[in-house]
């Protein structure tokens, strides 16, 4: 404990200037990936401290009990105990390390803690990721001041970044297996008094054609994803489906269908601030995954990195199986919630001058092994801290596939919160292959949404 303690004292930001390159980097800069930094960007070494670790290749060994047809992954980390307990009384002596909205959490409950863990940088790829990577870090460019991809595919576009949209870029097409399914997801919103609602259940399948490597065209899309509801029963029947291109001026393309009009319609509200009817309007369209989407709207701003304490191998809390135990007022159980000590890319986005957004002010903080977000503070239009986000990273140990899909934000001003795509006992299910392009037609989804 006291090695972590006095880690985390020092504040640690890591500079990172603030480019408008928009092309790769030089073939000399990319021969830092596999040395100094790992193939896909991160720093290789530990911290000073020993308190990060050096990165090995991350966690590639399913632990003893593991069923790959249910998707259900054990904690390979079970019988680890916390190092470190921040809570009120000693916040502040930990402040550095902690997201603005964890330290208003944590000084609004009394009874909120954080439990932080030795860190595991668990993190890994397939072979052909890695491979791809490598390529981009000199052929990846974007254009249409930073809102279209070029150049790269197959891997994470930016291993080296100069921008705060080639980050973004990195979280919007980072590596999440070809096609993963959750067979059963539920969306929670937990009310000012403590109660706990159902607001969704259905079937959640994305699918990443942006490293599809056995089609040679070059690809347009980088993800697709649907969403077939099953719960609660006034929803059951509908669905939606979103297709996200490398061209981001493109803008989303979205459908919908519903039971009630037996007709599937475009829907260019899927996007932006448009309220999710997912997590009965407590977030965003892009909230999810903490941010989705395009980043048409704001100017986004590399701050630098810096040794931050965020949600990390969450395996207790992402496959629990009774969403009673970990749902509470207020908060969620701190018992089920690992954090450790991480580097984190920090990109602050303010909203553009004439853009309409709710958000006037949004600050990323992008692990640098994943390429995830996986905490946000979002400001409203005073300036006013208002919903802080995290997210619940995994890893599908398995298949070499890093999880951000469970996240959720608390609302600081309502007293109210919610939690989006979790899976519990239903488990993920990883199956790194592409389904036909005929199923993600508005016909296919018609047909799969009819009740």
């Amino acid at each position: 404990m006291k090695k972590l303690t006095s880690a985390l004292f020092c504040a640690g930001l890591l500079s990172a200037p603030f480019s408008a390159a928009i092309a790769g980097v030089s073939a000399d800069e990319a021969k830092k990936l596999g040395t100094e930094l790992t193939q896909v960007g991160a720093e290789k070494a530990g911290n000073k401290d020993g308190t990060i670790p050096a990165y090995t290749g991350g966690l590639t060994t399913p632990p003893a009990g593991f069923d790959k047809d249910k998707g259900v992954r054990p904690d390979p980390f079970a019988s680890e105990k916390p190092v470190l307990q921040i809570d009120a009384k000693n916040v502040d002596k930990f402040a550095d390390k902690l997201t603005e909205g964890t330290k208003a959490l944590i000084k609004a409950n009394a009874d909120y803690r954080v439990d932080v863990y030795p860190t595991h940088r668990t993190a890994a790829y397939p072979s052909f990721v890695v491979e791809n990577t490598l390529k981009n870090a000199t052929r990846g460019k974007l254009s249409d001041n930073g809102l279209a991809l070029t150049g790269a595919r197959g891997g994470i576009p930016f291993p080296i970044p100069k921008t705060g949209n080639e980050v973004m870029f990195n979280h919007i097409a980072r590596w999440q297996g070809l096609s993963t399914v959750m067979p059963k997801y539920s969306a929670y919103n937990i009310d000012a008094a403590g109660k706990l609602v159902l607001s969704t259940q259905g079937v959640w399948t994305v699918e990443l054609p942006f490293y599809d490597d056995s089609n040679a065209a070059y690809p347009t899309l980088i993800t697709r994803a649907k969403a077939n509801y099953t719960g609660p029963a006034r929803r059951a029947g509908e669905s939606v489906m979103t297709n996200d291109f490398v061209d981001d001026a493109k803008g989303r393309r979205a459908y919908q269908y519903l039971p009630g009009q037996r007709r599937v319609r475009l829907a260019p509200d899927l996007s932006f601030d448009t309220p999710n009817s997912s997590t009965g309007g407590m977030s965003t369209i892009d909230d999810i995954y903490l941010f989705n989407g395009s980043q048409e709207r704001y100017n986004f701003k590399l701050v630098g990195k810096k040794e931050m304490v965020v949600p990390y191998n969450d395996y207790r809390f992402v496959y629990h199986d009774k969403p009673e135990d970990l749902f509470k007022p207020k908060f969620i159980n701190p018992d089920f919630v690992r954090w450790e000590l991480h580097r984190m890319w920090v990109v602050e986005a303010t909203l553009k001058e004439g853009a309409r957004h709710i958000y006037s002010r949004r600050t990323f903080y992008v692990d640098e092994d994943s390429w995830m977000v996986l905490a946000s503070d979002q400001y409203d239009g005073r300036g006013q801290l208002w919903r802080p986000g995290f997210a619940y990273f995994t890893q599908h140990y398995e298949s070499a596939v890093p999880s951000n899909a469970v996240s959720g934000h608390y609302d600081l001003i309502a007293g109210t919160y919610y939690i989006n795509q979790w899976p519990g006992a239903s488990g993920i299910k990883v199956l790194n292959t592409l389904q036909s392009d005929s199923n993600w037609t508005s016909d296919a989804l018609a047909s799969q949404g009819v009740r």
